[in-house]
């Protein structure tokens, strides 16, 4: 993982293992704080993100996520992702599927051709094979994550955003089925290097998004 991670930044390990993946995010009547309701747009996203920290120029240590890509169902977006709010957005095609407890969730980035499919349950037990100890061991250690720095689009430095949430509950995900063209990369992680480890669902969460300054990129 440390070969993917640009400097600042270096992995998180939990029991000798980095921890990488992709959130699926759809996000309903975003808009800024002074606008109505009505104003708001909604999407479908996804963003690749890997637990890690940094040290600040005081020598402070951080935690957060460093998040290499993102895509959007959103084409508005892609235009102005980078330029009025952080981080470069893919514009993708998502489909989506929802029907007592099951979740079909795919996207494809027409573009480069980026793509990932999962197929999940929604269940009441945590998977014995995760290096995670339980639902709550899990559920704390990703929402330390809610700093995610990605890199602008001249990789001269990386734009932070916060994710504010009024509340957080997270419930398991029995994964029936899943690929993605990014952590299947055998460029970028040689085989047998990666394994899945667990899924989680939140819905219904009230959030806010907060702006955090800059990092410079470093060689």
């Amino acid at each position: 993982m440390k070969k993917v991670l640009p400097a600042p930044f270096k992995p998180i390990s939990v029991n000798g293992y980095g921890i990488g993946g992709i959130c699926l995010i759809r996000l309903k009547n975003i808009r800024p704080n002074f606008f109505p309701q009505y104003f708001g747009v909604s999407s479908e996203n996804a963003a690749h993100r890997f637990a890690v920290y940094w040290y600040d120029e005081k020598g402070i240590k951080h935690e957060g996520v460093y998040i290499p890509r993102r895509d959007t169902s959103l084409f508005l977006n892609s235009l102005v992702g980078g330029r009025v709010f952080p981080g470069i957005h893919h514009y993708s095609k998502f489909r989506t599927k929802e029907e007592s407890g099951n979740y079909e969730v795919s996207f494809n980035c027409p573009n480069d051709g980026t793509y990932l499919s999962i197929n999940a349950n929604e269940t009441q037990t945590f998977p014995s094979s995760s290096i995670f100890k339980n639902l709550e061991h899990v559920s704390t250690f990703f929402r330390k994550g809610a700093i995610g720095y990605s890199p602008n689009k001249k990789l001269r430095k990386f734009e932070g955003l916060e994710l504010i949430t009024n509340k957080w509950e997270v419930s398991n995900l029995k994964v029936n089925e899943v690929t993605t063209s990014f952590l299947n990369d055998g460029l970028l992680f040689p085989n047998g290097s990666v394994s899945f480890d667990n899924a989680l669902l939140m819905k219904n969460i009230t959030h806010t998004w907060k702006s955090h300054s800059d990092l410079q990129y470093r060689l």
